[in-house]
């Protein structure tokens, strides 16, 4: 097994990040009304409990910190998540309007299932209302992908989620989280050629809040990676099917 070694993110690195951003930004189509999510700001609020501290906005995570932090699953049975249908829930619920609705800081959870999952949460900034990762997080990603590749990591999956604040329409929120979501994976699986088959990615939007008490608090911008289970053990090869066996030639009539 070959397991790629990016200790250092170097210039390569971000290189290839910029050029994958910028290639997703030329193509992406145009964007849904824009919501007024703003970029987290340097001081972050502490990360909820059950995760692990993110990341100051000036220094990207250690790996070890990373790998530390997700590189263990002591659930029995994986969690499997039925994506499309939460997706549906999360739009369904986002256009929800009327006086019988909770307000943001008393929404119920929409996955509670995530909730005691191993987690990190990452400071990654993206251009205002996009997708599109800035600079100044190139090093985080990298440090994500060289978690993702390190030999504590390999048997795990993982669900990167979205989030957003409560600043904004909640329809447009609930459609940039995934889009920010999503990016990310795209770069993992893309650039650094993680596989896809370990990394999903779900946005959240203002439906579940990274800090439940404070809806408005710049600490609901953060990505989140949780770790949902372990690879799947390799299917046993399928039996080839038995060859028939050859017609005897029909004898000719004298």
């Amino acid at each position: 097994m070959r397991v790629a070694r990016m200790r250092d993110l170097g210039l390569l690195s971000a290189l290839l990040i910029a050029f994958a951003a910028s290639a997703a930004h030329a193509q992406a189509p145009a964007a849904a009304p824009a919501p007024s999510s703003r970029p987290p700001a340097p001081a972050a609020a502490p990360p909820a409990p059950a995760a692990a501290p993110a990341s100051s906005p000036s220094a990207a995570p250690a790996r070890d910190d990373i790998v530390n932090a997700l590189g263990h699953y002591d659930a029995d049975n994986n969690l499997e998540l039925d994506l499309t249908a939460l997706k549906q829930k999360i739009s369904d619920r986002s256009k929800m309007r009327g006086k019988n609705e909770p307000e943001p800081a008393k929404r119920p959870l929409i996955v509670p299932e995530l909730k005691g999952l191993p987690t990190f949460n990452f400071n990654i900034h993206f251009d205002v209302d996009t997708p599109i990762i800035l600079p100044d997080s190139y090093e985080t990603v990298g440090r994500i992908a060289d978690a993702m590749v390190n030999a504590p990591m390999l048997p795990y999956v993982f669900l990167i989620v979205g989030h957003t604040d409560s600043n904004g329409r909640r329809e447009a929120n609930a459609i940039l989280s995934q889009r920010r979501a999503d990016a990310l994976r795209d770069v993992l699986v893309n650039t650094f050629k993680i596989s896809a088959k370990r990394i999903q990615s779900l946005g959240l939007g203002e439906e579940q809040f990274i800090d439940q008490s404070r809806p408005t608090s710049l600490v609901n911008l953060q990505i989140q990676i949780v770790t949902t289970g372990k690879v799947p053990d390799t299917e046993p090869a399928a039996t080839p099917a038995a060859t028939p066996a050859a017609k005897k030639s029909a004898k000719k009539k004298k």
